[in-house]
Parts: C-alpha cells; structure tokens; sequence
C-alpha cells in the first residue's frame, strides 16, 4: 500500500474549509494532518510532516501563506482571491529559487465552472458582443470573482488573437457602474445576493442568435472533487500553475 498524502488545510473553519476538512478526512489515499484557523502557527505544518497546503484563508494571509510553504518544500492549492499580477510575479520569482515546489492557484475548484470557461473562451471569436454576469452570496468580498475576472481574460486573449473586433455599444451617458466593469475590454457584472453559492453567465451575441454558457454551484460540495485532484497533481508539476484547467486534459 503506497504511502498516504499529508494534507493541512488553512481557513479551515470558513465553509470552503469546512467542506475540504471533510473531502479530504474521506479520501483513501490523503491524511489530514493539520485544520487550522486564524491565528494557528504555521510552524505546526512542519511539526506534522504537511506535504501540501490547502490555502482557503483570506487575501491579506495567502501569500505570506504560500510563501511559508514554498520556503518550507510544501506545495500549495490556493482557492483565495487576490493574486494580482504583482503577487504572481513575486510568487513566480520564488519558485525559482524553490524548483521542486508546486503551487496552484485556482479562481474556481468546480470542474463545470473550469470547463465553462474554456467553452466560452473558443465560442468568443465567433460571436460579435460578449458580457459575463456573475452572481454570488452577499458574504463574498471580492467583486468580480477571481472566476470572472479569469474568464474575461481568456474571452479577451481569444477574441484578440482572431482580431475581433471591439462588440458594438452605443452608450453615450451612464451612471456609474451601469456597464459593469471592464476586464480586458469584456464588461463584467456582479451581483450579490442571498441564497446564491456561486454562478456565472457568459452570455455571446450576433445579429439573430444569442449562446449562454452558464455554470452553478449549488453548495461547498460542488467544489471538492477540483480541490482533491489539485492536492494530487500538485506534488507533479513543479512551478506555478494559474487554473484548474491547467490539470485538466482539454486539448482533445
């Protein structure tokens, strides 16, 4: 019997967390060695022999988080927002120094969510007008969410590499935010309201047809089957990987 995989989980009282103590305490061929919360030494990841991290914390403790395990030879799975470009080149020029560390970062742990995505960034050069509506629970604090933020990138670097051309818009006057947000030219909305988990709409237009690629998480659940495969391939891809689909094997 191979020998089992020790697993920590940080942010380990908050709902994600709570559902990845639980995946991961069921799965045959992972030991959960650490839960922790806020204000829990990280030294007891090294106390416990932890061989990767789960970081589910909060954007102002994730990267001191996964710089401690990359420092430390512990691979990282990161689901908490707030990677901007200058996080992930500072992270990128620790990795350098740390070759055989691991780290995913993924905006989203749902399979569907990763494959919607990478649908709508092939259907985008087809079609000649593209928004993206994401919705979520009134407790999430970051708008858009790291998945809109993702899928407006990749919907932008498609259209652009077919030389599409800017979608059609007459507005003129607004009020402030009546048009989203603009992520790589892509106008994104957020909406916050209770009784939601996590969803998105990307919705693709022309003249006469309109395509809607959308995916919904339901519960917590919905994203424990994208944390354990990150947990397990993480350990076999060295460097920094941004997307679950990184993992995926979606070129056929």
């Amino acid at each position: 019997m191979s020998e089992m995989l020790k697993v920590a989980v940080l942010g380990a009282k908050g709902r994600m967390g709570t559902a990845a103590v639980a995946a991961i305490g069921a799965a045959p061929d992972l030991e959960l060695v650490a839960a922790l919360g806020r204000g829990d030494s990280l030294d007891q990841l090294l106390e416990l022999g932890a061989q990767v991290i789960v970081d589910l914390t909060v954007p102002d403790s994730t990267e001191a988080n996964v710089r401690f395990a990359v420092e430390h030879g512990i691979n990282a799975v990161v689901g908490t927002t707030g990677w901007n470009a200058d996080r992930l080149a500072a992270l990128e020029s620790l990795l350098a120094l740390h070759p055989n560390s691991g780290v995913l970062i993924a905006p989203n742990f749902a399979l569907g969510s990763v494959l919607a995505t990478r649908f709508a960034a092939q259907a985008a050069k087809y079609f000649e007008s593209v928004e993206i509506i994401e919705l979520h629970h009134p407790r999430k604090v970051d708008a858009p969410s790291g998945t809109a933020l993702r899928t407006a990138e990749l919907v932008a670097a498609a259209r652009d590499a077919a030389g599409v051309p800017n979608a059609p818009d007459a507005t003129e006057t607004e009020l402030d935010g009546a048009r989203g947000a603009t992520v790589a030219g892509i106008p994104v909305h957020s909406v916050r309201l209770a009784g939601l988990v996590a969803h998105q709409e990307v919705l693709l237009g022309s003249p006469g047809e309109q395509l809607t690629i959308r995916h919904d998480s339901f519960n917590h659940e919905s994203f424990m089957p994208g944390v354990l495969l990150g947990v397990r391939t993480v350990g076999t891809r060295p460097g920094l990987t941004v997307g679950l689909d990184g993992y995926l094997d979606l070129e056929g």
